[in-house]
């Protein structure tokens, strides 16, 4: 795991996420991402972006399925990487940035549409793995 520093706090360390470079690389370039989430389904980065676009166009209801999916792919590649439930999921480290936004974006459907308490539930998630994240996310508005 690249560029982890030692937790001096003795929690959980901090779990890094693979990186997708084909996945990546096709949403920088613009490739739409209903693509890149049919050819890579892996990667939370994609069905983030669709969370994303289908929220701002008004859809919820999609922007919740997308986000959730999102989130799940995530949660399995943490599990994966050693996450135990708890810890630090750095938003400094790109490859973590798709599962954050899933995470957030799940929030805020969910809040949309009245879900409260899952609202509620991702916010603290989100602060819990990443206050960068839940900062950055909350400053842009998405």
């Amino acid at each position: 795991m690249t560029g982890m520093t030692q937790n001096l706090l003795g929690g959980p360390p901090p779990t890094e996420l693979p990186d997708h470079p084909e996945a990546r690389e096709a949403l920088e370039n613009g490739v739409d991402p209903f693509e890149v989430a049919a050819r890579h389904p892996e990667y939370p980065g994609a069905w983030a972006e669709l969370a994303d676009r289908a929220f701002a166009r008004g859809g919820v209801i999609d922007s919740y399925a997308f986000a959730r999916t999102g989130y799940h792919r995530g949660l399995d590649q943490l599990r994966r990487a050693g996450w135990k439930g708890q810890g630090p999921v750095p938003w400094e480290h790109e490859p973590n940035r798709g599962f954050l936004r899933s995470l957030h974006a799940l929030g805020r459907a969910a809040a949309a549409i009245g879900e409260d308490a899952e609202a509620e539930r991702c916010r603290t998630f989100l602060r819990d793995s990443s206050e960068t994240a839940a900062k950055v996310l909350a400053e842009n508005g998405k």
